[in-house]
This record gives C-alpha cells, sequence and structure tokens, in this order.
C-alpha cells in the first residue's frame, strides 16, 4: 500500500499554491449524452476552441512544485485529468470548461518533466515508472486536501489512474480509463506482439538505444509531431495546437523523464527500490473494483481488438464501456465531448 510510514519523504507536501485564475468556463454544459457501444463523438463541436488555461497554479507536492491549471467551483466534486505523452494539459483544454458547467471541480496536472512541473531538488533521481507517477498524484491531492477524486486520463495518464485506483480505491471516486486496463507488467512486456503492433510502438525501441535518447533532446518537437499524427489519423490539428502542448517539453527534464519511462517498461532501466513492494503488487494485475468507464478511439492503433472485452475482467464494479468511432489515441482533444460525458457517466455509476 501507498502509506505515509512507507512513503514519508516522498508524500510530505507544502502548501503553497500561487495564482487563482481558472480555466474559462460556457455557460451550460455541451456534452452529449453517451448511449449503447459506441458514441458518433465527432458529432457534436460544441465544447471546442478554447486556446488556453490562463494562469497556472503552482504547489509543492511530494518531491515535485507541480504546475496545474484549475476550473469550476471551489467545493465541487473533484476530477483529476491526467495527460498522456506526447501531450499535455491541452489535451483538457475542451474538457475542463465542460465539467467545470457542471459543477466539478476540475485539476489538470502536468506530469512530471512536462511543463511547469519541477524537481524540488536537483539530486532526486530522475524516475519515471509507474508506481512514482501514481505517488505524484496522491501527492498532489493531499496538497490540495482533496480526499477523493474522479480521476480520468489516457495514455500515461490511464496508466496513473488505473494504479490509484487499484491500490487506493479510497481515494478514487470513480475512474474514467482510455484503452482501459494499462498497468505495466515487465515480465510480461518482454513476450513479443505480433508485427503490426510492435510497429505502433516504434518510438519505445528508438528510445531504448543512446541514439533515440540524444534523438529526442534534439527533436523533441518533430518526434512529438510525427506520433500525434500517426496516432491520431483522423484528427486535423493545425500548427497552433502542436505548439501550446510542445512547449511543454521545454522542461528541463523531459528528456530523462520519457527515456527513463519506456526503458523501465522494457526493463532495461532501474527503478527506485523503495518502489519495489508496489511494483509486485502492480506486476499481478490488481483488479480495479471503483465504478469505471473505459473509452476506446476506434482509429488508436493501441486500441485492443474485441470492444474492451480484453480487460473486461479487469474491472470488477460498475462498469460501461464506450467505442468512439473515427476517434484516435488522444481521446480528450479529439472528442471532449464524449469524454466529459464519460467523466459525469463514470459519477453516475458512483451514485447507484
Amino acid at each position: 500500500m501507498f502509506n505515509r510510514r512507507s512513503f514519508g519523504k516522498i508524500m510530505g507536501v507544502s502548501a503553497a499554491s500561487t495564482s487563482l485564475a481558472a480555466v474559462p468556463t460556457v455557460s451550460r454544459a455541451a456534452a452529449p449524452t453517451a448511449s449503447g457501444r459506441e458514441n458518433a463523438a465527432t458529432a457534436s463541436t460544441a465544447g471546442r476552441g478554447h486556446t488556453s488555461f490562463g494562469p497556472l497554479k503552482q504547489i509543492h507536492a511530494g518531491e515535485l512544485s507541480v504546475g496545474y491549471a484549475e476550473a469550476g467551483p471551489a467545493h465541487g466534486p473533484a476530477v483529476v485529468l491526467l495527460h498522456g505523452w506526447p501531450h499535455d494539459i491541452h489535451s483538457f483544454v475542451d474538457v475542463a470548461p465542460l465539467l467545470a458547467a457542471r459543477g466539478y471541480r476540475v485539476i489538470v496536472p502536468y506530469l512530471r518533466g512536462h511543463g511547469t512541473t519541477r524537481f524540488l531538488s536537483d539530486r532526486t533521481f530522475r524516475n519515471a515508472q509507474q508506481s512514482v507517477v501514481a505517488l505524484d498524484i496522491i501527492a498532489l491531492m493531499d496538497a490540495l486536501k482533496i480526499e477523493k477524486a474522479i480521476l480520468a486520463g489516457f495514455d500515461w495518464g490511464s496508466r496513473t489512474a488505473d494504479i490509484i485506483a487499484a491500490l487506493r480505491p479510497e481515494r478514487c471516486r470513480a475512474l474514467v480509463s482510455v484503452t482501459g486496463y494499462l498497468i505495466t507488467n515487465r515480465e510480461r512486456n518482454e513476450a513479443p506482439l505480433p508485427p503490426q503492433a510492435e510497429w505502433a510502438w516504434w518510438y519505445q525501441y528508438y528510445f531504448a538505444t543512446e541514439r533515440g535518447r540524444l534523438g529526442l533532446e534534439a527533436n523533441a518537437r518533430d518526434l512529438a509531431r510525427l506520433i500525434w499524427r500517426f496516432n491520431s489519423p483522423t484528427w486535423d490539428f493545425d500548427e497552433a495546437t502542436f505548439d501550446r502542448t510542445a512547449a511543454a517539453f521545454d522542461n528541463p527534464d523531459y528528456a530523462a523523464i520519457v527515456i527513463h519511462n519506456y526503458r523501465w517498461r522494457l526493463g532495461l532501466a532501474d527503478g527506485d527500490p523503495r518502489y519495489d513492494r508496489i511494483e509486485n503488487r502492480l506486476a499481478a494485475g490488481p483488479v480495479i473494483g471503483v465504478p469505471t468507464v473505459t473509452l476506446d478511439g476506434e482509429r488508436d492503433p493501441f486500441t485492443p481488438a474485441g470492444d474492451g472485452s480484453s480487460y473486461r475482467d479487469k474491472f470488477s464494479g460498475p462498469y460501461a464501456h464506450r467505442t468512439l468511432k473515427g476517434i484516435g489515441h488522444n481521446v480528450p482533444q479529439e472528442a471532449p465531448e464524449a469524454f466529459a460525458e464519460a467523466v459525469v457517466e463514470a459519477d453516475r455509476l458512483a451514485r447507484r
């Protein structure tokens, strides 16, 4: 278990938030109601068009100073939105105002190594194993005095939310997880995938090399743009949209965190032995019992076949699944209304 006795230094916080500006909100919710097994997620654009969160906040949480956006009423039900890679908080720039308009308190943090999030000490190991990223979010919730939140994310964010839901369910009111169950078992990762799936993971193997590390340092933006186009083949993003996110890659620890994350997953880099007990529990594939909505982007190259069936047995609580037609990997930015509605649906499941 994550606990203060075992991880007091990591979980210790200093409440030092700044800047009170919130995300702009819309006058009413615009998210369409999800129904059936599939959503025509591109049908409505009512919740789209935001380009900025406004001034961000900053707070000490664990071993980080976390940069985050906040929207909605301070005493509303908390929702923590977690981005993936190579993305940032702008994946939720249209989701946050939709949820704020529904009365939720929305927190959108930069993960370690991204945006304005910084390590408090130059001596801290630039670690990106899965458990430590989850600990970051628990530390952030502690710093913000959020006892329980709806956790929703994609890519790295899905994995992080899944871990908290599995091992600390008392901190997770409900879960929205794109691509379902993403908790990593490194031993199982040694098994080869079908060639088409391996091809989609090309950058994971590139980053395993010194050439890949140097390539990421030299070409972070070009790599990200290429991955966006491959992972989201129907998303017609413009350069301004890309540039807003790419600014997050200027973080001084960006390359170190990304490289360690992918090398750790393949067993090519060590984690921190303080987290071995947690990683052993995660490797066992713990079942998630909190109310959950899983989402698959139909055009996401990482979406498993079977309309969610491949991971259905990993969710034992109230559950719903949606496949979003014509949508790729960056679900919240490609289909913000459907993503926001999934958060509301997960909350409804928790209320039953």
